[in-house]
């Protein structure tokens, strides 16, 4: 096995995720990472269930789902680098690295800059993880939290 591939494996496999925002449900759902072209990339597919109750209509109408990513190495920089694509015709370029323990995705755009933050539990069945956005790359506000879990 590859360096590369040693160290996206710990995201491979089907995924439980919940979304919250302030705490409040605002998705359950699944994603999913496999290998893609003989290992070559990682390709992440993500759908949410129907919303709760207590969405916020914010959350309503900015819903993503569903999602595909796909993930590949860039070996003159050592990092990941990671294509998304979503239900609302949004198209974008993260940056990505990922070790045992953190997983961490980002752009800088004019005007939404974004990052990601997730720890994978030491037994790698649970991340717990949340995104941030900023207007101008130095103030960010929390946007929302994930929880991902294996299904037992």
């Amino acid at each position: 096995m590859s360096e590369v591939r040693r160290r996206l494996r710990p995201l491979l496999g089907l995924w439980d995720v919940e979304t919250t925002v302030g705490g409040v449900v605002t998705s359950k759902g699944w994603t999913s990472f496999a290998w893609a072209d003989d290992g070559e990339f990682l390709i992440q597919r993500a759908d949410g269930g129907p919303p709760g109750e207590d969405v916020p209509q914010e959350w309503l109408d900015n819903t993503p789902f569903p999602t595909v990513s796909m993930i590949g190495y860039d070996d003159s920089t050592d990092q990941f680098t990671q294509l998304y694509s979503d239900a609302r015709g949004v198209f974008r370029v993260y940056n990505m690295t990922l070790t045992e323990r953190e997983w961490r995705i980002w752009r800088s755009a004019e005007g939404f800059h974004q990052r990601f933050a997730g720890t994978i539990s030491p037994n790698g069945y649970r991340i717990v993880a949340h995104w941030e956005k900023s207007k101008d790359g130095r103030t960010w506000l929390r946007d929302f939290d994930m929880t991902y879990e294996r299904p037992r």
